[in-house]
């Protein structure tokens, strides 16, 4: 069962792109440059996921976005949230490498 913090993959990618504010087109560029095309969202997944991180209120609309250019950021509850998942991502991946190590050898 996942708590509160826990959030998908695309969510990870998408407030993680939100630490700065963007609106939906540079959220999904980033993504997709970042990870080198390995990672790509489309509209359609990305707007659904950020109504769901609007009502968590994990993000906010900016004030004086235009009905264009909707500009998002994390709240201070998201960065939260970011960071506890963070941490959990990083103790994932040194279990992955500690595990891998040996198959260098191999």
């Amino acid at each position: 069962m996942k708590s509160e913090g826990q959030i998908t993959d695309s969510m990870f990618y998408i407030m993680t792109a939100l630490t700065r504010p963007r609106h939906g087109y540079a959220i999904m560029s980033l993504i997709e440059e970042t990870t080198q095309g390995r990672i790509a969202i489309g509209p359609a997944s990305m707007y659904t996921i950020i109504k769901k991180l609007l009502k968590q209120e994990w993000i906010y609309l900016q004030d004086g976005s235009d009905s264009r250019r909707k500009v998002y950021e994390l709240t201070k509850q998201g960065k939260v949230v970011l960071k506890d998942e963070m941490n959990v991502r990083k103790l994932m991946v040194q279990l992955a490498e500690e595990g891998l190590g040996g198959m260098d050898n191999e």
